[in-house]
């Protein structure tokens, strides 16, 4: 059996999973996840703020003091869009090597895509149709991966996440009718040349903050409660309902949702657009949401 310590620190948040390997198992022992909005600022300045790599560094210190209290013996962290995307990862890279002894992995676009396909599926009963469609939704890019369970068929990282589109497209709150179609063209331009098939996929499994929150609003939930969010099913037009409702909130109204993160509250409009306007280029008739995400394909790729 083996420790290991998964990070996975993306855009917008950054997640810790230390679990145990058993034969054919993994044992989830903690779950972690803080909002830093690293990539504050990355689409338009191409660098990496000092007051986001203050509030990385604060977590990774935090979640080192876990690895350390919990005897981990394999670490892998991984970095995505941000950090791809910024002039200066050099400092970050620097910073997390300084602070858990480990260089972090910068995932391509196509790398993240098979890594966030693994944990999703990690989640999915046989009973499942097959094929399925996994849909990352980030702060700076979203994954769409189209597969089964002899891996990826087809894959595409784009560049449109909640942080990215939001702060390239909103000004007002709430958003403008305006505003809202310009978040809407960018996706489906991006929609249009991500070459997947995603009319193809018999089930459409949604993964990350965004698509988790989603489902904790249609479920109607008046606190967050991953048991309850995890393997969940949703009618499509439940969702599409729900996304409108919550574009049309202005932030405080989404602060006062008992199931909101107060990190996510003001930059969920333009994520869940995402989710809404990919669901709709599919033929399913519900989306089914897991907790088990990138996470869980860091960790598996450490066993032994």
């Amino acid at each position: 059996m083996t420790r290991v310590a998964a990070i996975d620190c993306g855009t917008n948040t950054i997640k810790l999973l230390i679990g145990i390997h058993h034969e054919s198992r993994l044992e989830v022992l903690a779950r972690e996840s803080e909002v830093i909005r690293l990539g504050q600022g990355v689409d338009a300045t191409g660098r990496l703020s000092q007051e986001a790599l203050v509030r990385a560094f604060a977590a990774i210190d935090a979640y080192a003091a876990q690895i350390t209290e919990h005897g981990v013996e394999q670490v892998r962290f991984c970095a995505t869009s941000a950090t791809r995307d910024a002039s200066n990862a050099a400092e970050f890279r620097a910073g997390v090597l300084a602070r858990l002894g480990v260089e972090p992995d910068v995932l391509t676009g196509d790398e993240e895509a098979a890594v966030a396909f693994a944990g999703a599926m990690s989640n999915v009963t046989a009973e499942v149709p097959r094929p399925i469609l996994v849909v990352d939704i980030g702060g700076g890019s979203t994954e769409v991966v189209l597969g089964d369970d002899g891996g990826v068929r087809a894959a595409k990282s784009m560049d449109i996440g909640s942080v990215r589109l939001h702060e390239r497209h909103i000004r007002h709150d709430p958003a403008t009718r305006e505003e809202i179609a310009a978040v809407v063209r960018d996706i489906d331009d991006q929609l249009d040349a991500c070459g997947v098939d995603l009319a193809a996929a018999a089930t459409v499994v949604g993964i990350a903050g965004t698509v988790t929150t989603i489902a904790a609003g249609v479920l109607d939930l008046a606190t967050y409660d991953p048991d309850a969010v995890d393997r969940s099913v949703h009618a499509v037009g439940d969702v599409h309902a729900y996304v409108d409702r919550l574009v049309a909130m202005t932030v405080s109204e989404r602060l006062a949702l008992g199931y909101m993160h107060p990190g996510r509250a003001d930059v969920i409009d333009a994520g869940a657009l995402i989710a809404s306007r990919v669901m709709r280029r599919t033929t399913v008739e519900s989306l089914m949401v897991s907790e088990a995400d990138i996470l869980e394909g860091i960790a598996w790729s450490m066993r032994p």
